[in-house]
């Protein structure tokens, strides 16, 4: 079988243009696969086009270079947002802001050169080596990127398949990773169908076209599948978004305002189970007149129901303080609170040799301690709320925790951090993701948004307009039941990954030899 790195262009003049300028833009392309803009088939195509340049890479350096601009030209399109976190409201100079961007995009980058690297040791220039290389390298790299320093796989490509897209009826089965890598050997096979010449052409071709259609009708078929089932009656739920500007929301002179604010949105809200925001109130829970408490919980109470409430949380213990971004239930019982696991670092705590960055960054509350990573779902106005704070949502491994004991997802989160940028809009597709993957409905509690509901089909129920201040009051039904996902977690589809890592190795070995 001749290389497929013979039918690629190899001129050295056009080196910077192949390995750089193509798969940059081909990367920024990618963003636009995601919420808002939900263009659900240009990763396939976009992906297809970086496996036909590391197809025709004649070095490790140039395959490498190749991911590396491509995934370069993705986070700077797609995740740039973080800007807006250091800058708008961390009070970093515009220059370090910018600096801190790229080179935190530029970190994210490693991961896709890095499966360049591994698709040149393992294609050795052949179809079914190019099939099997790619999508695994690809996919592998970005479960990698999952967990490596805490963890950040925002834009993972399984992501941009929700909720409408065939390839989402894996998820309940493989999750997020699964979903990416059905998609990337897609494009794999598209990338062979176009590489491919000769008198077998058209055979490998059909061949690829086959597969292309088992795989998207298998997830088709896959959609109609009911993996859990209603239990009980729906139950009637408030999401409060205060809309509390992130420059105001700290400052003294607006504790007050903002108190009456949440207070009176909450008693207007008729509905069992009312959810407030992330850290909604200005000052320690401690902090909070009782009275004030008191009256939330007697509404609650008067509904049968309760309310939710985010707050950061103290405790002391031999003078020693711990600060927890909690939420806890006011209404129930029992006491209940959930303290966030899943920290931001240099957003909630400071890396370890990194306390300088406090003198550059103004973000409050940077010292939070970690929850419990095992915590239970809260039983609130007949519910078990699996509860999440934040981007805790986006570690659907740590979601499934608390399930299949829980009925509902809630998340709560503050996104105002990141402006009128994409954040929100890619936070809120993550979010219906999680909803598929486990078959319950999700509501999402935002300070600036978006806030709202994603049944457990992942199909958006009703949203509140970004930079509002309203309340959405909504009915919601209990789901019970297991999906594989909430089962076995990223396990399936990453033992999948390093199994086809292995044979794709062992059949490199063995075509070096011939």
């Amino acid at each position: 079988m001749r290389s497929l790195r013979g039918r690629f262009p190899s001129g050295k003049g056009f080196s910077w243009l192949r390995h750089g300028v193509v798969p940059l833009a081909l990367g920024a392309l990618c963003a636009l696969s995601f919420a808002p803009v939900s263009w659900l088939y240009v990763p396939v195509a976009a992906l297809a086009a970086l496996f036909i340049i590391w197809a025709g890479c004649e070095t490790r350096a140039s395959a490498a270079a190749a991911g590396f601009a491509f995934g370069l030209g993705l986070f700077l399109a797609g995740v740039s947002w973080v800007y807006v976190s250091m800058h708008d409201y961390g009070d970093m100079p515009a220059v370090l802001a910018v600096i801190a961007t790229i080179l935190f995009c530029t970190v994210l980058a490693i991961f896709p050169a890095l499966a360049g690297v591994l698709v040149h040791g393992l294609a050795r220039g052949s179809h079914a080596g190019l099939v099997a290389a790619a999508p695994v390298s690809f996919v592998l790299c970005e479960w990698l990127r999952s967990w490596v320093f805490t963890g950040f796989p925002w834009l993972a490509m399984g992501y941009s398949q929700v909720p409408d897209s065939a390839l989402s009826g894996y998820a309940p089965l493989l999750g997020v990773f699964g979903v990416s890598w059905l998609l990337a050997l897609s494009a794999a096979l598209i990338a062979v169908m176009w590489l491919r010449r000769g008198v077998f052409g058209v055979l490998i071709c059909a061949a690829a076209l086959g597969l292309l259609a088992a795989i998207w009708g298998g997830g088709l078929l896959l959609k109609q599948i009911a993996w859990t089932e209603k239990l009980g009656e729906p139950v009637s739920i408030a999401l409060v978004q205060g809309n509390v500007a992130q420059e105001q929301k700290w400052r003294e002179e607006s504790r007050a305002a903002t108190l009456v604010k949440y207070r009176d949105m909450v008693l207007n809200a008729d509905a069992r189970l009312i959810i407030v925001p992330e850290t909604a109130l200005p000052m320690f829970f401690d902090q909070v007149p009782q009275d004030y408490l008191r009256e939330l919980a007697r509404h609650a109470q008067q509904r049968n129901g309760d309310v939710l409430l985010g707050a950061a949380e103290r405790t002391s213990s031999e003078g020693n303080f711990a600060y927890y971004n909690s939420v806890l239930v006011l209404g129930a019982d029992r006491p209940q609170v959930y303290r966030k696991s899943h920290l931001v670092p240099f957003g909630e705590y400071i890396p370890p040799g990194f306390g300088w960055v406090l003198h550059i960054l103004k973000i409050p509350f940077s010292e939070f301690s970690r929850g419990d990573a095992h915590q239970t779902p809260f039983e609130a106005a007949g519910q078990k709320v699996a509860m999440n704070i934040c981007y805790e949502d986006v570690f659907g491994n740590e979601i499934i925790r608390q399930l299949p004991a829980a009925t509902l997802l809630a998340n709560v989160s503050n996104d105002a951090w990141y402006g009128n940028s994409f954040a929100a809009e890619q936070h809120f597709q993550i979010s219906q993701m999680r909803a598929i993957e486990t078959g319950r409905w999700m509501l999402r509690a935002t300070n600036t948004g978006l806030t709202g509901v994603i049944d457990d089909q992942g199909r958006e129920v009703a949203r509140l307009p970004q930079f509002s201040t309203q309340t959405l009051v909504a009915n919601v039904q209990g789901m019970s039941g297991s999906t594989p996902y909430i089962r076995f977690g990223n396990w399936p589809i990453v033992l999948i990954l390093f199994a086809s890592l292995l044979l794709s190795y062992a059949y490199a070995r063995a075509k070096k030899k011939a």
